[in-house]
């Protein structure tokens, strides 16, 4: 028979899982970082996929296709509810997405200083102050239950490398979030910016930014999400230099 149902542009998608969740009959998956309608007895072709997709990559269309069955939809489902009960269930099926809080061991001594006079120094100078993966904007769950009632750090990339005491000086006590304004989509940081505020009312957001002005698409990103979710909260911003220091607070 001739009917409707979802096609994927796989040039356009970028794996962001949005249309995974939307699907109510579990008809699309993340496969090597795209997604896939996996069956089509599992669309039902009404496209509640199609507005959560921030790349415009589904459109419906009409072609030979075996019907849906909502009674192979009911067991798939429940194939799904199984799967989630699985603690090491990776996140739309992404290692890089697999959602987890990151657990410090006791501290211990470390050396930090590798010049000819090494000293031993307490792991505190030197260790990571991270406290979830992913940290990639572009991968992360909006509902991610380490989102909720969080201190948001929101840095370019960059910021990490140019600024000594990142860790200890803005990871720390926070859940970090980082993308490149200039080399990423802008508006889909917007969009998932958007629904990280919807679902997760964060306790306050700082922003760490380089100098440089494509930089301040990331500050644009943020400043629009909670103009467009009404949201007001602590928010700070911090700017970079490239040689290091802190210029702007």
């Amino acid at each position: 028979m001739v009917r409707k149902l979802i096609q994927i542009d796989e040039e356009k998608c970028n794996g962001c899982c949005l249309c995974v969740s939307a699907c109510h009959e579990g008809a699309i998956e993340i496969i090597d970082g795209k997604a896939k309608l996996v069956s089509d007895e599992y669309c039902d072709g009404l496209g509640d996929c199609l507005p959560e997709c921030p790349q415009d990559a589904i459109s419906i269309i009409e072609r030979k296709a075996a019907p849906f069955d909502e009674e192979s939809v009911k067991e798939r489902k429940k194939a799904l509810a199984a799967e989630k009960k699985n603690e090491n269930k990776m996140a739309c099926g992404c290692p890089g997405s697999l959602e987890r809080l990151l657990e410090k061991g006791e501290e211990k001594q470390c050396v930090c200083d590798l010049g000819e006079k090494q000293e031993t120094q307490a792991q505190s100078c030197c260790s990571s102050e991270l406290k979830q993966w992913p940290v990639q904007l572009a991968l992360l769950n909006p509902k991610a239950s380490y989102l909720k009632g969080s201190n948001l750090l929101i840095a370019a990339d960059c910021t990490a490398y140019a600024y000594g005491s990142f860790h200890q000086d803005f990871i720390k006590d926070r859940i970090t979030l980082i993308g490149c304004p200039k080399l990423d989509d802008n508006d889909y940081y917007t969009e998932k910016l958007v629904e990280i505020l919807i679902q997760s009312t964060p306790k306050s957001i700082t922003v760490v930014r380089m100098e440089v002005p494509c930089c301040g698409g990331l500050v644009r990103a943020v400043k629009e999400a909670m103009l467009r979710t009404e949201t007001i909260l602590p928010y700070s911003e911090i700017v970079i230099s490239t040689d290091g220091r802190i210029i702007s607070n």
